[in-house]
Formats: structure tokens, C-alpha cells, sequence
């Protein structure tokens, strides 16, 4: 994913401009900040059949990418299903998913793409 990527079935935030009725105090950020977060896409030859086949799949790619790693949040775009459940709900307007902004914030280094925005999950190592 690049700068230009919204994230399935959320808003993209727009910026205020005079033509708008009552233009936002802030505007809002059209992606999520990423920085500091390692995006590895997977496009497997035959689509995943499910959640738990891509959850697979991007398991493999975590743990070869990471240490001991830990899966906290993922999005089905399938069945438009997150975790954490409802994470979401206190981000309806916001241009940033709440599963994302719930990965980035508990220290997500690693997001796994999978068939671009169909399946995505964040992890973080595990540090002990």
C-alpha cells in the first residue's frame, strides 16, 4: 500500500474548501500515518477461499518478517468484519478504520495486505 490507499469500506477525508457549507475545523487525513509500520503485500496465485486461508497466509509472511510475532487487529472486507470487534464504531466519520488506528496505536510494526484491502492484519513482535 502507498500513500494514495484508503482502506475498504471507510470515507476518505477531504480537505475544506470555500465552496463547502461549513468547512471542517481540521481536515482529514486522507490515509492512516504509517511510518514506522512494514507493508508486505500478498497476492497468492488462486485468491484466498476465506478469512482463515488468508489469515494463513499472513501468518507466514509475519513470522517471516518478525519474531515471535502477534497479531492485533485484522479486516475482513468479505464479511466487512474486524478485530477488535466494534473497533470501528467510534470511527465512523474518520478517514482511519479503527482496526487500523487500534494496530498502529498498540504498536503494530507489520501490516500484511492480502489481495489488496480484501484481507489486512497488523502485528507487533512480541517483547518479553
Amino acid at each position: 500500500m502507498d500513500d494514495k490507499t484508503s482502506f475498504p469500506g471507510r470515507k476518505t477525508g477531504v480537505s475544506p474548501t470555500s465552496a463547502d457549507p461549513e468547512p471542517a475545523a481540521c481536515p482529514l487525513p486522507s490515509v492512516p500515518d504509517l511510518s514506522g509500520v512494514t507493508v508486505v503485500p500478498l497476492h497468492p496465485g488462486t485468491p484466498a477461499a476465506d478469512y482463515l486461508e488468508a489469515m494463513r497466509l499472513a501468518n507466514a509472511a509475519a513470522a517471516a518478517h518478525l519474531n515471535d510475532p502477534m497479531l492485533l487487529s485484522w479486516y475482513d472486507r468479505d464479511r466487512d468484519f474486524e478485530a477488535p470487534q466494534h473497533a470501528s464504531e467510534c470511527h465512523q466519520d474518520s478517514a482511519v478504520p479503527g482496526y487500523v488506528d487500534y494496530g498502529i496505536h498498540h504498536g503494530a510494526t507489520l501490516m500484511v495486505d492480502v489481495e489488496n484491502g480484501r484481507f489486512v492484519f497488523f502485528y507487533r513482535p512480541v517483547d518479553l
